[in-house]
């Protein structure tokens, strides 16, 4: 039973010291109590506290990492059941599927097309994070095989998923990659024992499977009874409708009643289809809690919008993306380049750095720090003036970039023309208000 506010503060110093950030000991047992805080947060607490208070402080859903090094992800410990409520913590696994069937040139091929995977977008690195090898062959020998090829040939290094019903074919897929730390399953009530033996003996997190939420949870309770405390929940035989209503489901019991034997992340297997229906499957198991997402397609265009997705999803709403500030040179510019700005909103600045590269113009791009707001927003919320722009200009020292000491400006904020062009001394041009206007303004009014 989880402690209330109270109950956590009668174990807490009590001496208000705001070592960890909240301003009373009272507003740390709250914070504690929803799961918004850390005990780690608080330097004085007791060890006999620690110990009362493990229970309160634990995560409701619990972290698991696979993988290890460069090639480790991680999922779970999320603490809401919507992104506005604080934010998502960590973003959906995205795996591919390689069947323990394709041998030689065909399973070298298939791992190559998953390495190929790795997209970048408005500045950040995006891509597949592992691979899940399946037992479809029923061969403990072929699994093993498949696993061994898969972490010596994926590159970069993904974290390795070994999907099998079968206890041996685990086994002999684990000898070979046990020092990647795969995830390992999968186990059912019937297979639950000899499962969880393999992954305490190797270190490595169990995926958990049933066919339904109760059967889910007596099955991790039997596991956890066996020593394994690392769990990936995993519902089979579902159409997607009803993975989204469990799914949904699944995660409120853990956050809402802190329901300890669901409290773990979750895996999606989605079944065959063309690509686009993969796509599709894959998206929606991503906006609704899935934790890790496993898919068969290995088309780039099918896979990128389940990134662009993952990425929408799981990014901070309260932290929008942000660029450095600073001057940014788009080709090889000289001091007759024309020299413009834009805000540090990520989407905005790939956005205008993209149309510029289509001009062919060679160019200046001064990022003026708006806290990551767009030209309009930080326009209206007076994160972007006159004075912001100048500040700028004078810090990134914009008179030694250019010579001729005109500055071009989004055409939505045409009306700070006058009180920049006083601020600066500057000849202030109003280029267009759409950034897909960029490469003909360029093109034909500058030069």
């Amino acid at each position: 039973m989880a402690l209330t506010g109270l109950e956590i503060f009668k174990l807490l110093p009590k001496t208000n010291c705001k070592k960890c950030g909240m301003p009373t000991c009272l507003a740390f047992a709250m914070q504690l109590a929803q799961k918004r805080a850390k005990l780690d947060d608080c330097p004085d607490v007791s060890e006999e506290a620690k110990q009362k208070l493990a229970a309160a402080a634990a995560p409701p859903i619990c972290l698991v990492q696979f993988g290890t090094g460069d090639n480790q992800v991680q999922a779970g410990q999320e603490t809401v059941m919507f992104r506005h409520e604080e934010k998502f913590y960590n973003p959906t696994v995205l795996a591919v599927t390689v069947s323990d069937k394709l041998a030689g040139q065909e399973l070298k091929e298939r791992i190559e097309a998953i390495n190929k995977l790795q997209f970048e977008r408005i500045g950040l690195h995006i891509g597949v994070n592992a691979i899940a090898v399946t037992n479809d062959s029923g061969s403990a020998d072929a699994f093993a095989t498949a696993a061994a090829a898969v972490k010596d040939n994926s590159k970069p290094p993904l974290a390795i998923i070994l999907v099998s019903d079968s206890p041996d074919a685990v086994a002999a897929a684990v000898a070979k990659t046990g020092e990647s730390c795969p995830l390992i399953g999968k186990a059912t009530p019937d297979t639950a024992q000899a499962m969880a033996k393999i992954a305490k003996e190797n270190k490595c997190p169990l995926l958990a499977a049933a066919d339904s939420i109760d059967a889910l949870a007596e099955l991790t309770e039997k596991i956890k009874a066996e020593g394994v405390e690392n769990m990936v929940l995993s519902l089979e035989g579902l159409n997607l409708r009803d993975q989204l209503y469990h799914l949904s489901k699944i995660r409120t019991l853990a956050l809402k009643k802190t329901f300890r034997p669901l409290g773990y992340p979750t895996m999606s297997l989605v079944p065959d289809g063309d690509a686009d229906q993969q796509t599709a499957y894959g998206t929606s198991l991503i906006c609704k809690h899935s934790s890790i997402v496993v898919v068969n397609t290995v088309e780039p265009y099918a896979f990128l919008p389940m990134l662009t997705a993952r990425m929408n999803v799981f990014s901070d709403p309260q932290k929008p993306i942000q660029v450095e500030p600073k001057v940014y040179p788009i080709g090889e510019p000289d001091a007759n380049a024309p020299l413009m700005f834009t805000t540090n909103f990520s989407l905005t600045y790939y956005t205008v750095e993209s149309d510029v590269e289509a001009s062919r113009v060679p160019s200046y791009i001064l990022v003026v720090d708006t806290e990551g707001t767009s030209v309009l927003t930080s326009y209206s919320g007076d994160k972007l003036n006159e004075k912001t722009v100048a500040d700028a200009m004078t810090k990134f020292e914009a008179e030694n970039l250019v010579k001729h000491r005109k500055l071009i400006i989004p055409g939505y904020v045409a009306v700070m023309s006058g009180k920049l062009e006083e601020a600066t001394g500057w000849e202030i041009i109003v280029g267009p208000r759409e950034s897909s206007m960029i490469p003909k303004f360029l093109q034909e009014v500058w030069k």
